[in-house]
């Protein structure tokens, strides 16, 4: 028998969350009455918001009819994660959209530019509601590592919609920076999964030290893509003239980004070094 919960829907939480939901389909739907465009960077700002919109009306459906507590996932690490990527997303999508799609002329693009920023505040505002405070117990995802962790696989995804297969396949260089960015892609969404999942409890070894490891590690891998993709990308290859969001632009993102990941891998691995060796568990 399903049990209605009207206290998830005036909640401060289930209020935000009513609003990113209406939000989100008003800013999808007014992007998609402008037309379809073959970009990549195009793709992923509808996927966004689609997206966010569809699996906030399902957080809100599971959550009323409380058919959240039968879902044999840790509930508050996957809403947390997703609120988290949510909000990562639509800072992407709010920034990316207007720069390649939005003139003056467009006023129901700049209408939709505007309502993707409102609804990245509106997932800011429900990341710091739900955010394990210190000395609260709470999931992984709840606290900085685990937020850290969703960071670095949205990282990747930028890195990943910026890549030109046909540039990077010319240089082993890049292909191994490629690797890179994939191996600790994939590592970082598998802890994510496996957290919801309630998995990690049932591995037999020191997570701990095993996180701290591959933490140092995936920072050795990301140093050496930080020094060899602007070498191979950028030596003797000026920006071309009249070039914009050319394939030149798209690996300068990538190059901002792979700083910007091993930047938030370091602070991880601070973390998981304090963990081990300050604070053990």
């Amino acid at each position: 028998m399903v049990t209605l919960n009207t206290q998830s829907l005036t909640s401060p939480v289930g209020i935000i969350r009513l609003f990113e939901f209406t939000l989100t389909l008003i800013t999808f739907s007014l992007v998609a009455s402008e037309g379809h465009d073959s970009s990549s960077f195009w793709a992923w700002c509808t996927f966004t918001w689609f997206f966010c919109c569809f699996i906030t009306l399902l957080i809100i459906i599971l959550e009323f009819t409380s058919l959240n507590t039968k879902v044999p996932i840790s509930w508050d690490d996957f809403t947390t994660a997703f609120a988290m990527l949510s909000t990562l997303m639509l800072l992407a999508a709010s920034v990316i959209y207007p720069t390649f799609y939005v003139t003056s002329r467009h006023s129901v693009r700049i209408a939709a530019t505007v309502i993707s920023c409102v609804c990245f505040c509106l997932y800011l505002s429900e990341v710091g509601l739900t955010r394990a405070k210190p000395g609260e117990i709470s999931g992984f995802l709840s606290t900085v590592p685990g937020l850290l962790k969703v960071l670095e696989a949205f990282v990747a995804c930028i890195i990943f919609i910026s890549l030109n297969y046909t540039f990077y396949s010319w240089f082993p260089g890049l292909q191994w920076c490629v690797a890179v960015y994939s191996f600790c892609f994939i590592i970082a969404l598998l802890i994510i999964i496996l957290t919801i999942g309630k998995l990690m409890s049932r591995i037999p070894i020191p997570l701990n030290k095993c996180l701290m490891g591959y933490n140092i590690l995936a920072v050795l891998m990301y140093l050496t893509a930080v020094v060899i993709w602007p070498i191979y990308s950028f030596q003797n290859n000026p920006r071309p003239p009249g070039c914009f969001a050319c394939y030149w632009d798209n690996m300068a993102v990538v190059s901002f980004m792979t700083c910007i990941n091993l930047i938030v891998y370091i602070v991880d691995t601070v973390y998981s070094v304090r963990l081990v060796f300050v604070s053990p568990a």
